[in-house]
């Protein structure tokens, strides 16, 4: 076999290895689930004791299906037979008579989790990678492969759903907490385990009455509330795929096969295609930085304001040793304090918390400078204060350090005129909020060392965020086309039209924000000052204008547009929308998107549509805002 090796242990156990030839990471091809129906045709002749599954890929168990297969489908008789593949391969596998387990060392994805869970017994390895889900909502597809009817029988139909749903994974310890996994050990032990698990003859936990009756006859009481729950996020014209599963699941037991039209539906619908090219949009972005071998370990970051603060608590969350420097321990307690709750909602073990926290350290003095693979500076907006920053550290920095700048406004080639090695700096250009952004926009002047591009971008790469180069120019490529997508809707304002009704316009678009909220969100007196520089001089609109005179700036002042409270607009009610109006908002952002493509800030249409979904959370459904431009003519 190409793919898969099978040996007989003296034990009577058989282990089927997963080895997919020419590739890093495994995936359920044709051919690979060829070669494991050959596996099951063998060990149906001579039974063994029990079987393990396992991968030998150092990246994980399987990653899922085959996405280039999935992306060549034409016909509705293609899309059911790959559903059928899968489904009646891993039916299969569960009738089997001898114990079966999967061993889940690393990711196990989509239809890796399905196989896993068609096994009798499912292993995990606590550490880091180890990561367990069913992301096929994500490409705008459902887990038709067995998921949709084993996880509820795992886990319950409210966890089962909601992992579905939203795409979200979950460790090795969480995956035996909500008894998807039926236990969680160390890598020292988990050959010892595995086999002694698979010939132990134990139960799987039984689910609890009140989790199998929501799985039969109350089913209709969990799929209303997860009807509902999903409409608060998505619409069924944009995001068809999340209906589709609750449906399945309530109505054909998770079986795909039984509502042919469903499948035909979602495999040929627009929002699968497009989100399948926004993930290898994701997969192009993700591999900026892969030529080089530069690895950092130590980060220095200058300014513990908001932007500098959640950028050095990220990295050190990353597993980076990070300082924090500002003028007085007073200046960076803020930061520390925003630190500890991240720390504490994406770690939730103390210890884990603990040590992401020893790695952050206060750096007043800014003695880290002297040992970091990578200085960002993070201060505010001002030319001559950054060229005194930058005179005084450039004879501290390592050789081979990566000096960076977060700024948003200001070109690379002003500050950069103080450096002795002017070709060294670049922009590691982050978005508020830090967290949650998935783009970096690493930002290169005219002249730049290639080697510092590449370095910076197998920087971002290092911290899990999706690196985008762009050239130097005002705004770059995100603000720049955000910013007269917002005039635009501060314009249709001052026309009369109310910021409840704008923003609601756009909510209907499919953008998760409306550009009033947003403006509110990123403060009025920073909008006024970015929309002078990059709307070409034009005037302000006025009700921007008057808020920012009366001291209205926003959410950081309590009232802007809407007036906040406890970290939320108040709105009222939205008007009636005017018939074009959300595409009449978008077409400045179309437009500059475009015009920037020409200009060479970014490299091409697709860059720029990646850019702009990742960094603006422009309606993924749609592919992207010149995709979606080219699709409309």
């Amino acid at each position: 076999m190409k793919h898969w090796q099978l040996t007989q242990e003296d034990s009577g156990i058989a282990v089927a290895v997963l080895d997919k030839a020419g590739e890093t990471a495994n995936a359920l091809s044709a051919e690979v689930m060829a070669e494991f129906a050959t596996i099951l045709d063998q060990l149906e002749q001579t039974p063994p004791k029990g079987l393990i599954i396992r991968s030998a890929k150092a990246a994980g168990f399987i990653a899922g299906a085959d996405i280039g297969e999935f992306s060549q489908l034409d016909t509705p008789d293609q899309g059911r037979a790959l559903v059928a593949r899968g489904w009646n391969l891993f039916n299969r596998l569960a009738a089997v008579k001898y114990p079966t387990l999967a061993l889940v060392r690393g990711h196990c994805l989509g239809g890796g989790l399905e196989l896993a869970l068609a096994c009798r017994y499912l292993l995990t390895v606590d550490e880091a990678g180890t990561k367990l889900g069913l992301p096929e909502v994500m490409l705008g597809i459902f887990p038709g492969w067995g998921g949709m009817l084993r996880l509820p029988q795992r886990v319950g139909p409210a966890a089962a759903l909601d992992m579905m749903l939203s795409g979200r994974t979950v460790d090795g310890k969480k995956a035996r907490k909500i008894g998807l996994a039926d236990d969680c050990v160390p890598p020292r032990v988990m050959e010892m385990a595995a086999r002694q698990l698979l010939l132990s003859g134990q139960p799987r936990r039984p689910l609890p009455i009140i989790q199998r009756l929501l799985n039969g006859p109350l089913k209709a009481v969990v799929a209303h509330g997860a009807r509902k729950q999903v409409a608060k996020k998505a619409r069924p014209e944009h995001y068809p795929a999340p209906y589709a599963i609750i449906d399945l699941w309530q109505k054909h037991n998770g079986n795909a096969l039984a509502a042919p039209e469903i499948v035909d539906r979602i495999i040929a619908s627009p929002t699968a295609k497009n989100l399948l090219r926004v993930f290898h949009l994701q997969e192009r972005l993700k591999g900026f930085g892969k030529e080089s071998a530069f690895k950092a370990s130590r980060v220095h970051v200058i300014g513990a304001g908001v932007m500098g603060g959640d950028i050095a608590a990220w990295c050190a969350l990353r597993g980076m040793t990070v300082t924090l420097q500002d003028q007085t321990l007073e200046r960076i307690a803020p930061a520390l304090k925003r630190a500890h709750a991240l720390f504490a909602k994406r770690l939730r073990e103390p210890l884990k918390i603990r040590a992401a926290f020893d790695r952050l350290i206060p750096d007043p003095p800014g003695d880290g400078v002297l040992h970091a693979d990578v200085v960002i500076e993070a201060i505010f907006e001002n030319v001559e204060a950054k060229h005194a920053l930058f005179q005084s550290l450039e004879p501290r920095l390592k050789a081979g350090a990566v000096l960076a700048s977060n700024t948003s406004s200001l070109p690379l080639e002003a500050l950069r005129t103080v450096l002795q090695r002017p070709e060294r700096l670049v922009g590691i250009h982050f978005f508020n909020p830090v967290a949650m952004m998935p783009l970096v926009e690493v930002v290169v002047a005219d002249g730049a060392d290639p080697a510092m591009v590449g370095a910076a971008c197998a920087f971002v790469r290092q911290i899990d965020k999706l690196p985008l180069p762009v050239n130097s120019a005002p705004g770059f490529l995100v603000n720049a086309v955000l910013a007269p997508y917002m005039l635009a809707a501060m314009r249709a304002v001052d026309d009369g039209i109310s910021p409840e009704t704008v923003d609601a316009a756009m909510l209907a678009f499919g953008m998760p924000m409306g550009p009033i909220e947003l403006v509110d969100t990123v403060g009025l007196d920073i909008a006024l000052a970015a929309g002078k520089q990059l709307a070409g001089g034009a005037e302000a609109p006025r009700c921007l204008q008057q808020r920012v005179d009366q001291g209205h700036l926003g959410k950081k002042s309590g009232q802007g547009f809407y007036a906040w409270q406890a970290g939320r607009p108040q709105k009222a009610a939205a008007g009636s929308v005017p018939a074009g109006l959300a595409e009449k908002l978008v077409q400045p952002l179309v437009d500059r998107s475009e015009s920037l493509v020409q200009a060479g800030i970014v490299a091409d249409a697709d860059l720029a549509d990646a850019g702009v979904i990742f960094g603006t959370g422009f309606a993924p459904f749609s592919g992207g805002p010149l995709h979606f431009s080219r699709q409309k003519r």
